[in-house]
């Protein structure tokens, strides 16, 4: 090597570090703004609207009772499940509510604010419409069908407590057992329907879609219909030698002229029976689409509503034709009830009458978050709602932006994916 070469050699820069290869880039998961609501199961639709028409054909029957031993045989066997089924439903429904501010707000624009409505409404109807114009409207004492909202406010607060209990339906059982035999609580709130009709709720909260689709197996189906009949035959034998306000859960054993202990005994014998009966019922509801299904949506319409035409026909004398208490008569009064219900839970009362029922009241709340955050440490909010981190590691954050940000996705929408943005190069 000459002397110009070696020169040449000194002068040249020392080789770096080869800069690592540019990394293609990575789909990220982030929510599709166009993502398809999340469908409603259509047996529990259908569930909800024929639970209602029974609660409506039981309301219609309650004047035919006198003098017919068939038809306070078909009041009683409906009265022991269908409420019942109807608060089942409304449990399993609230498995994952909490006291989240959003949960919160729309339990008081859902529940407590239409209880306010409708209570006002049902007192003028009784003073006005029942000839006793001093009848006062007191939210302390739910008149007819609304006390059905104020249990469902109660039990939906005490949800946390009846997720975080060791054996919820026995403590809920003995709580509805000592209420049925404490004549001293009164009719404030109704607090003796919302605690024994408690069980009921706190079962719901702990069923699973696999209990529903055991009880509508063929062989259980088969099953139903023997166990339902023997009922309504029991029932026959049992209309004058049983008093049917047991079925009403609202008062306590004394309150019945019965013995103190007897409470305890009926109120687990009625849970056992209406556990029954509301099985074979779910047996018989099909879960494919009909042609009522999309009525299940608005079933807390029918429900306040339909009671509203019931008192007034009442007050207006409609029951009093004789006719009327033959069993053509009992078949058409049953026939005129589902058609009402049926009507009363169109889209149309709902679009209607969504101001009193399910008011936004967006003045009355401050603005919260839908959600909170999922992540290390998050509560059972995150996890019931299906909520989903996608993605772990170091520095990895929710909501978040820049590289390495990861979004959190609910399990039932749609990817779309996006290319990140591509790391560069050192220097």
């Amino acid at each position: 090597m000459n002397i110009s070469s070696l020169r040449r050699a000194q002068r040249a820069p020392a080789p770096g570090p080869v800069p690592p290869p540019v990394r293609p880039p990575v789909p990220v998961s982030v929510p599709s703004s166009s993502a398809a609501p999340k469908q409603r199961d259509a047996f529990f639709d259908n569930a909800k609207y024929l639970a209602i028409v029974l609660v409506a054909m039981g309301h219609s029957w309650e004047p035919l009772r006198d003098g017919s031993r068939a038809a306070s045989a078909l009041y009683m066997f409906v009265y022991a499940f269908h409420m019942p089924a109807f608060i089942l439903i409304s449990g399993y429904f609230s498995r994952n509510f909490d006291l989240r501010p959003d949960r919160l707000k729309r339990l008081l624009t859902g529940v407590a604010v239409p209880y306010v409505i409708f209570e006002s409404v049902y007192s003028l109807l009784r003073g006005w419409a029942g000839g006793d114009p001093s009848y006062p409207i007191s939210l302390l004492d739910p008149w007819y069908l609304t006390w059905f909202l104020i249990a469902l406010f109660v039990w939906r607060v005490t949800t946390p407590v009846w997720r975080i209990a060791r054996h919820p339906v026995p403590l809920a059982l003995a709580i509805a057992a000592l209420a049925s035999c404490s004549p001293d609580i009164g009719d404030d709130l109704d607090l003796q329907r919302v605690l024994q009709f408690l069980p009921f709720f706190v079962a719901g909260l702990h069923m699973r879609p696999e209990h529903f689709r055991m009880v509508r197996r063929r062989e259980v189906r088969m099953v139903a219909l023997p166990v339902a009949a023997a009922a309504l035959v029991f029932t026959y034998w049992a209309v004058p030698r049983m008093n049917a306000g047991w079925f009403y859960h609202r008062d306590s054993a004394q309150e019945m002229g019965a013995p103190w202990w007897s409470g305890i005994v009926m109120t687990f014998a009625l849970f056992g029976c209406s556990m029954v009966l509301t099985a074979c019922f779910f047996a018989w509801v099909p879960g494919r689409t009909m042609w009522f299904t999309a009525l299940g949506a608005g079933t807390l319409y029918g429900y306040l509503l339909h009671g509203l035409l019931i008192k007034g026909s009442h007050f207006a004398g409609w029951y009093d034709p004789s006719w009327l208490h033959t069993p053509a008569g009992a078949i058409a009064v049953t026939v005129i009830a589902a058609v009402v219900v049926t009507a009363l839970c169109s889209p149309l009362v709902q679009r209607t009458l969504r101001f009193a029922m399910e008011p936004r009241m967006e003045w009355a709340f401050r603005s919260v978050a839908g959600s909170p955050a999922a992540g290390p440490g998050a509560g059972p909010a995150a996890a019931g709602s299906g909520a989903a981190v996608a993605g772990s590691g170091p520095g990895a954050t929710v909501g978040g932006s820049g590289p390495g940000a990861v979004v959190a996705r609910s399990a039932a929408t749609p990817r779309a994916v996006v290319p990140a943005q591509a790391t560069r190069p050192p220097g």
